[in-house]
Order: C-alpha cells, then structure tokens, then sequence
C-alpha cells in the first residue's frame, strides 16, 4: 500500500506538496480504511481543483518516478534525464520526490533529486520490527550502505551511471530481497491510467479487459454484473480472440494490397483477432462498431480497475470521470469502496466531479485539492486541514462557493470587457 508521496520542482510544483494515504483521527467510515501498525490507512483519495491548477502535474510526478524506477536503465551515457522543472525555480535547485510505502507488512522509504540531468541524490530506507535500517545512501556516485548490504551491489555499481537510479541497476543485478521488492512494487504494483493519452494506449487498455475477460470466466461474470448495476442495459458479454495467420489475411484483401501485409522472409506472421459482443434484452451489439464512448470507456477502465482490487494495486487515474456519466462514475466509487479482501487495494483520481462531493461519499480526509498561489505554483491541500468544515456539510455547495479554494476566482467586470470586445 501507498501511505505517502511528496515532490518538488516538477512542473508547476515549485515547493514541496505532501499527500498522504494515512487516516486522520476521523472516526467516520473506518470500514473504507485498511489498519496497518495499529493505524488506519485510506484505500481512496479525490483530487479537485480548477483547470491549470496542477491535478494533471500531480498524477505526472507519481508516473515519473515510477517510469524513472522502471526504465532508467536505458538511459545512455551522457543523456540528461528529460525533465521540467517549475520555471521560477533556481538553476541549481533539484527536483526531489520520496515516496513511503509498505510491503508484505513492512514499511519502505524511497526517494531521490535530479539535478541539471543526473541523480544528485537517491535512498532507500527499511523499517523490519518498526526501526530504521539503511539499505543504501547515494550523493552524486557517492554511496554508503547499510551494513547488511556492503558486499551486495558490486556488479550493480559496475551498471551505475549519473542518469540511472541506483534501484533500478540493483535490482537488476544483485541479490539483495528487499531491493527487489522495491523494484516490484513501482513496476507491478502502481498502476497509472490516464485518460487524456493516446488512442493506442487506451486501446491497450481495452485489449486488456478483454483478453482478462476471456481467459478467465470469472472475471467476466463480475465484469457483467458491475455493468448490470450500472443498469446500462447489459445482460452479458461475449468475447472471442483468435490468431489469423498472414495468409489468411492476404485472402480477404485484394491482391495489390498484399505489398502491405507482407513480413521478412522466412517469417510467419500471426495476429490476434478480437470480437465482442454486448447482450441486451432484445437484441446484441459489436462492441467496436456499434456502441457509445461511454461503454467502450467502460471496457477501458474494467481492467485496471478489478485487477487492482484483486491484486492489491494502487490505481492513478487522472481524470476519472471522462467520457462516463456522472452515475456510471458513482457507482464505480461504490463498488471500489465496498469491495472486501486481504489485499489493501487504494484509487487515487482526479475529477471535476462535485457530485462526488459528499461527507456520505468520502470522509474529509480523502477529498484534496489543489490551488495555485501567488507564484503559479501548485498548492496541496486536504479537506481536513479545512477549519470548521461540518460533518453534515454540503461539501460540494461550499466547494463550488469557493469556501475551500481550488476553484477559479473569476473576475465578472474582465469577462463582461472581453465578451464586449468580441
């Protein structure tokens, strides 16, 4: 599970934001929360904010380390990590990012600052029997390790570079458990989903789904009855993948486009068919060809979304709600919130969605927001820092008043001279 992430000089994050997974002494729906150490841990959390306010920029920086964790091994020598840090920001100021989080029941403590391209900093930190113990510290191409771990990382250091994160190259080359279980929890574990992406990434996403939905019964059974609680109509799925061979293919094509489906010699090329169809009470439609965004969002988000509960993932979705309805992304929160398991699944999301806005919805302590301040930089903040917010509140009433900020402040008199002008 996530219990804490914070970054600086990223984006229009100049000065350090800190959010957290862990509960405030709030009493309220205790049953959404997952105890770990005698402390209660939120499995959800809801960005607001206005546009151009940092929601995006915050989902970015989670996405950035856990892409630099996965891939800093490809750098090349002498590549600057590609980075953008805030723009009033000095020159010789790192942007830095650390994260706490827990494995098999045992607290970790990651972070590391990039400066002008290269790694000036990096850490890893280990709590066993809830006392700090040193895996590794790292200033420049400086290290000092923990005494478990001196002899561990040799051919590590030998794959070491000024761009490269130090956990990357030692989980890749040397022994040491507790490094590999840091290494896996970026790369498995975190899931980013983000809506305002490529066609071909959210086709991957729907690919997924359906590929989970055909190899395992199951899933597509409580796939079926999620959309029938959504009550969009659907009664079941069926779903069909098969491999077509080139050939096959160059027979349904006329033959001066053959050119186009052509592979090296001595190559036999094969390609997965897919074919899904949505059941109704009267009738059956083509997933693909036939049926609304809103649907083939919800094929898209299905995936990450019952793989994460079942597996004991941690989601980031950036704009949850796109593409859906309003009642489509309630239900989704109902289900997430509801669903029970060993495994502490956690949703992170921004959304526009005040209907969401609701002390029956999310306790305080799971609903943030972000601002930006004098210096356009971003302001992180939770409800529950908010003085005199009332357990009955109207949140989303006193949200859209502007009684938490987070929201535009619009002035009336420049909008009437620009309507005028036009």
């Amino acid at each position: 599970m996530l219990l804490q992430f914070s970054c600086s000089n990223y984006k229009s994050i100049k000065d350090k934001i800190d959010f957290s997974m862990r509960a405030s002494s709030d009493t309220t729906m205790l049953e959404r929360t997952k105890e770990y150490n005698g402390a209660h841990i939120l499995r959800m959390a809801a960005i607001y904010g206005a546009n151009g306010s940092g929601k995006s920029n915050f989902i970015s920086a989670m996405a950035f380390v856990r892409g630099m964790i996965v891939n800093s091994l490809h750098h090349q020598p002498g590549e600057p990590i590609p980075l953008r840090p805030h723009k009033l920001s000095p020159e010789d100021r790192p942007s830095r990012f650390d994260v706490q989080f827990v494995i098999a029941g045992v607290r970790y403590a990651y972070g590391f600052s990039i400066l002008r391209g290269e790694i000036s900093e990096e850490y890893l930190y280990h709590f066993p029997k809830q006392k700090q113990s040193r895996i590794f510290e790292r200033e420049g191409m400086n290290f000092t390790f923990g005494r478990t771990y001196k002899n561990s990382f040799t051919l590590a250091m030998d794959a070491l570079k000024e761009n490269r994160l130090f956990l990357t190259c030692a989980a890749n080359f040397s022994p040491v458990e507790e490094v590999v279980s840091a290494f896996r929890f970026f790369r498995q574990d975190i899931v980013v989903y983000r809506t305002l992406t490529d066609d071909s990434s959210m086709n991957n996403w729907m690919r997924r789904s359906i590929e989970m939905m055909n190899e395992n019964p199951a899933t597509k059974e409580k796939f079926v009855r999620i959309l029938q609680s959504l009550g969009v109509g659907i009664t079941g799925v069926e779903t069909k993948m098969e491999e077509i061979s080139l050939e096959d293919m160059k027979q349904n094509i006329p033959p001066e486009l053959h050119v186009l489906f052509s592979s090296p010699e001595g190559r036999t090329s094969k390609f997965k068919s897919v074919e899904v169809r949505l059941r109704y009470e009267k009738f059956a439609t083509d997933l693909m060809a036939e049926e609304s965004t809103g649907i083939k969002k919800l094929f898209q988000i299905m995936y990450p979304l019952i793989d994460s509960i079942s597996s004991g993932k941690i989601l980031i979705c950036d704009e949850l709600e796109m593409g859906l309805h309003e009642n489509i992304v309630s239900e989704l929160i109902r289900f997430f919130s509801n669903a029970e398991g060993e495994k502490c699944s956690q949703l992170i999301f921004t959304t526009h969605d005040t209907n969401l806005l609701d002390l029956e919805v999310f306790r305080r302590d799971q609903i943030w927001f972000t601002e930006l301040n004098e210096d356009r930089a971003t302001d992180l903040y939770s409800l529950v820092e908010i003085r005199n917010v009332r357990k009955n509140e109207n949140v989303s009433a006193r949200y859209i008043e502007g009684k938490y900020g987070a929201i535009p402040i619009l002035n009336e008199e420049l909008i009437k001279g620009v309507i005028g002008s036009v």
